[in-house]
């Protein structure tokens, strides 16, 4: 039985009392991967859903034409995995640990129970995914009418709102983020990244080195990626 106080305070299990927690993690185990491991490859058949409990996940998809992109990052506390609830056999992407990281995993068999039998697991789920959608839906409107600075402005937002920490000059993002995975989050290049954050970077409202990205200015990054700065200069 895993210790509850672990995830106790996670969104997931909220309103749960001890029996019904208990009984959600009876089937549970944890796994740990190292930095870079693979949690399951696009294409397999999902055999496990899983909440991340420490660490980074990356979640990527290959399109039809050969292009990866990055769909998401996964952060502690969010739930992944979960084909059978888009009725699918497989996962729809492949996920990669960018640090070591610590996953609950159950069997895919047992959504149905965990679900069924608490309520307030479902309505937690349900929330999560909601805002989940949402998100999906805000980054298909920003590929279909943002330009590409715009588009990275919100992704460094993005990240940086969801993992970031205070430091004294600025926020920053609490995990490896290369700019070929904004390029892969953003639908561009990783030359274009480059050319924009190392203009950022001169401008000081970013600072990049060894896969770290320190937010120094995020309202001046948000007028740029709101088009503000953009408007205001014409």
């Amino acid at each position: 039985m895993l210790d509850r106080t672990l995830i106790r305070d996670l969104a997931l299990f909220a309103r749960l009392d001890d029996a019904a927690l208990d009984d959600v993690l009876s089937e549970a185990g944890s796994q740990r991967y190292a930095a870079g491991d693979v949690v399951f490859e696009q294409g397999e058949i999902a055999e496990r859903f899983f909440v991340l409990l420490h660490g980074r996940l990356r979640v990527t998809q290959m399109t039809s034409e050969g292009q990866q992109i990055v769909i998401r990052m996964v952060a502690p506390g969010d739930l992944f995995g979960i084909a059978r609830v888009m009725q699918r056999p497989d996962y729809p992407g492949t996920a990669t640990a960018v640090l070591e990281s610590v996953a609950l995993a159950w069997p895919m068999s047992a959504w149905s129970t965990v679900v069924d039998g608490h309520p307030a697991f479902a309505v937690n789920a349900m929330q999560i995914m909601g805002e989940r959608l949402q998100e999906a839906q805000l980054r298909i409107r920003e590929f279909s009418t943002e330009a590409v600075e715009r588009r990275v402005g919100h992704a460094v937002l993005r990240l940086a709102r969801q993992s970031g920490y205070p430091e004294d000059d600025g926020v920053r993002i609490d995990f490896p983020i290369s700019k070929q995975d904004i390029a892969e989050m953003t639908g561009t290049t990783l030359h274009t990244v480059s050319r924009i954050l190392t203009a950022w970077e001169a401008a000081g409202l970013v600072s990049t080195g060894r896969q770290k990205l320190l937010v120094r200015n995020p309202h001046h990054l948000l007028l740029i990626a709101d088009g503000v700065e953009a408007a205001l200069a014409k």
